[in-house]
């Protein structure tokens, strides 16, 4: 039965989520604070570039997008490790020829996004509609027109909330769900965006398919490929402390902490210090909470509901999987909200949790370990483990990011497991080809394995 669903967010879940709600016959209206991105200049520096995975890829695909997608992706093989003397290593995200990710502009797919959903006759966007207020009891919305300065209302029986990490639509549901419970946990890192242009003649000043990282322990740079031949290049650093943004205050500052910490990068962006200065430096948070529905009337999804810090590139691609998930559900609860509420909540809490949590170790992974001897033989280790056991053994990251019929939970808790095979598999080698492969039986019979669930 055809109803009508008010979706307030117009990012990328709340664009995607419509378009579900579309084919399902759903009548939507979707109310977004920005004006038009695609006909009004959005301000940079607060967006990290995005990678696109597995799991968004399969999402897009079943509103049929995948393909539009691609042709304004990159495709990152591996991590490109630069180290102290400009030194770079190779380090591939997995061994089969399809394991790879895909760099996108957050500006270019949330318009394509957009113009996707208003492809609909069902879907009617409306910009520059800041959301104030949800009142649970008379399913009464708030807005603040931005361009006329006005405030109005509309009673919306059903709201989908997908205004990201500083939610009011989670603030509403607070107030008046039983039991709510929220954490935010700001990360002690901020981020500062920045820019490696393109070479004179429109090229790529460093290898094209991989993920750049500069890891230096405690902190990193990491750089994306960007379609124009640019690379989109990010900053994170403590917000306090001897090393932190708080010591970065001058143009002399700056260039002598990346002459110093990254000086193959420096050589490549003429322009740095302006850029420095010129973008904001933004804050990480990872926000868990529950429950993310009022009765039939209001879910919450997205970053509004679990928002987690970049590290595992999986915060549109764990979202994107909320709105496939929506998409199943609205195929089996014709006329059922509460129930296909309540069902979308449970399939997708426990993931979201584990997804965070992976999110935030990746972090350490990607600033410290991955540059490690021990950490690169696991990983051969890993590979080889799944060479020899395909299908039983997929190596954690694989689970996350190439493999969406292993949900995040399952991935999270066989990575315990793996990384106990692979640490003693690993302890007392200096190369795969040492490995004891009789050993490594028998720590394989005790393995859960790799089940969808």
């Amino acid at each position: 039965m055809s109803e009508s669903v008010q979706v307030v967010g117009g990012g990328l879940v709340g664009a995607l989520s419509s378009i579900f709600l579309a084919k399902h016959g759903h009548t939507v209206s979707l109310f977004e604070r920005r004006p038009d991105m695609r006909r009004a200049s959005i301000s940079a520096g607060r967006s990290i570039n995005l990678a696109v995975t597995a799991r968004g890829l399969k999402a897009l695909e079943e509103v049929g997008l995948r393909e539009a997608v691609m042709k304004i992706a990159i495709p990152m093989k591996g991590r490109m490790l630069h180290d102290i003397e400009g030194n770079m290593t190779f380090v591939p995200y997995g061994q089969k020829a399809h394991e790879v990710i895909y760099s996108v502009s957050r500006g270019e797919l949330n318009k394509l996004l957009l113009t996707k959903a208003e492809a609909y006759p069902n879907v009617t966007i409306r910009f520059d509609q800041r959301c104030t207020a949800y009142d649970a009891k008379t399913r009464t919305l708030s807005f603040h027109d931005e361009q006329q300065g006005k405030d109005h209302q509309l009673v919306a029986p059903r709201v989908l909330g997908t205004d990201g990490s500083a939610s009011v639509l989670r603030h509403a549901l607070s107030l008046h769900a039983t039991g709510f419970g929220q954490t935010e946990d700001m990360l002690d890192y901020g981020y500062k965006e920045l820019v490696i242009p393109a070479t004179a003649t429109g090229g790529f000043a460093m290898e094209k398919e991989a993920l750049h990282i500069w890891p230096r322990k405690n902190y990193m740079l990491i750089a994306l490929p960007n379609m124009d031949g640019s690379f989109t290049v990010t900053l994170f650093y403590p917000h306090k402390g001897a090393e932190s943004f708080e010591t970065l205050t001058t143009p002399e500052a700056v260039q002598a902490f990346f002459a110093q910490q990254f000086p193959d990068a420096l050589k490549l962006m003429p322009d740095l210090t302006a850029v420095f200065f010129g973008n904001p430096t933004g804050a990480m948070v990872t926000v868990k909470s529950f429950p993310w529905h009022i009765g039939d009337q209001l879910m919450l999804l997205g970053d509004a509901s679990h928002a987690i810090v970049p590290f595992f590139g999986q915060g549109m691609n764990s979202g994107f999987e909320d709105c496939s998930a929506l998409g199943t559900l609205l195929s089996t609860h014709t006329d059922d909200w509460q129930q296909l509420f309540s069902q979308l909540e449970a399939d997708r809490k426990p993931n979201a949790d584990a997804i965070a949590d992976l999110a935030l170790e990746n972090f350490v992974e990607m600033r410290d370990t991955v540059a490690d001897a021990k950490f690169q033989l696991k990983k051969q280790i890993g590979f080889a483990l799944e060479a020899r056991y395909p299908g039983r053994f997929i190596p954690r990251y694989a689970m996350v990011v190439f493999h969406p019929e292993i949900s995040y939970a399952r991935a999270q808790a066989l990575g315990v497991e793996q990384d106990r095979i692979l640490s003693e598999l690993a302890a007392d080698i200096t190369d795969v080809a040492q490995l004891n492969w009789e050993h490594a039986e028998q720590l394989m019979e005790g393995y859960s394995g790799a089940k969808a669930a």
